[in-house]
């Protein structure tokens, strides 16, 4: 069936162009890591009305504002020219499988999202197939059932857990990554093939002018931080990087905390550290008392941008238009639930070199000892 895969497409592979299709594309994380990695995104979709602007405004693909679970295998299949391979790219919402979430059960609706991806992949077989998602759902049932859908369809697949922090991302995120390709075997890049180096929060976010709680930045409306109570600025002012509020003196410790259950979550109300990179950044990110999102130095959660560049997103990323409120819960959403885009790079890279490797050329250039560039 490999072979036959191959045949369908052709034999010199690098005589096609690879275009991707995003599924649950959001603000367009996976899209624009793609796009940097030479990956044409013809599509977004998303059943999220805000994610339209970021995506497009971004992104040079078309937004199909549309739930997968009524999506039409022909919606997809037209987005992709002739004659191409073909990439279905995805992250169903992993909120119901996140160690965040207590208390999702398999009675949440998104739970079965990934059974809709199954669907959408089955009915038009692409060549190529990616899925990024929180790290525990390769322990639940329907994850086995994706699997086992994709290899009776001939798939060679690669999944494995990956740290953000080893590509390069300046943020400790651990995600679970899943390749798959009916042209040959696939495997993800490792952080040494893609070339990554250690990057810290100093790296990326300590050149960003200095604002305080509750400031909006004059070049930047998404430079802003959320505002904090006179007892919140108290506890910031006391609290060190990477500590907690077991740092504070004892009248400025909540109540919640002081109860035996309570004690047993430290990990919030503290400031990130300067030289390492920064905790997972979450939809709550811009709120001190969510995470460890205080600013290293500054008496404030990290802001909305600050969030994004931990996000990967590149420096000038718009979310909302200019002439509208920007809404700091719905852009924060769109940030914290979005793939870095660096890792959508390595997955970019990954794919250019699987098809690389499959070409009868780049083999022959490869016994050659000559070096083939992707």
């Amino acid at each position: 069936m490999i072979a036959e895969a191959q045949k369908t497409i052709g034999n010199n592979l690098n005589d096609k162009k690879i275009y991707a299709v995003d599924l649950f594309c959001g603000a367009g994380g996976l899209t624009k890591g793609l796009t940097q990695a030479g990956i044409d995104v013809k599509l977004g979709v998303d059943a999220d009305p805000a994610c339209k602007y970021p995506y497009t405004a971004n992104n040079d693909a078309v937004f199909l504002e549309k739930s997968v679970e009524d999506l039409e295998p022909w919606e997809i299949e037209c987005a992709f020219p002739k004659n191409s391979i073909r990439l279905l790219a995805g992250c169903a919402p992993c909120q119901t499988f996140s160690t965040y979430n207590q208390k999702a059960t398999p009675g949440d609706k998104r739970w079965w999202l990934l059974r809709q991806f199954s669907r959408i992949a089955v009915e038009i077989l692409p060549e190529l197939i990616t899925m990024e998602n929180v790290s525990g759902l390769q322990h639940q049932d329907v994850f086995q059932e994706f699997l086992a859908d994709l290899q009776r369809c001939h798939y060679l697949l690669d999944y494995r857990i990956v740290n953000c922090a080893d590509y390069g991302i300046p943020q400790h995120r651990h995600r679970l990554v899943l390749l798959a390709s009916r042209l040959g075997p696939i495997r993800l890049m490792t952080p040494a093939e893609f070339g990554a180096s250690p990057c810290s929060v100093r790296d990326v976010i300590s050149d960003l002018p200095p604002i305080r709680a509750g400031e909006v930045h004059q070049d930047d409306p998404l430079h802003q931080s959320s505002a904090l109570s006179p007892t919140n600025l108290h506890r910031i002012r006391s609290s060190k990087p990477g500590g907690s509020w077991r740092d504070w003196r004892d009248d400025l410790v909540a109540d919640c905390h002081r109860k035996s259950t309570g004690k047993t979550y430290p990990s919030v109300y503290g400031r990130m550290c300067w030289d390492e990179p920064a905790p997972t950044i979450t939809t709550q990110f811009f709120g001190f008392g969510n995470g460890r999102f205080g600013h290293p130095e500054q008496d404030r959660a990290i802001s909305l941008r600050e969030g994004a560049i931990l996000q990967s997103f590149p420096y000038d990323y718009v979310f909302a238009p200019k002439d509208k409120p920007l809404l700091k819960k719905i852009v924060g959403r769109l940030i914290g639930n979005a793939v870095p885009v660096q890792l959508g790079k390595v997955i970019g890279k990954s794919i250019l070199r699987h098809i690389a490797d499959l070409d009868p050329y780049a083999r022959r250039l490869q016994m050659k000892g000559l070096a083939y560039a992707i």
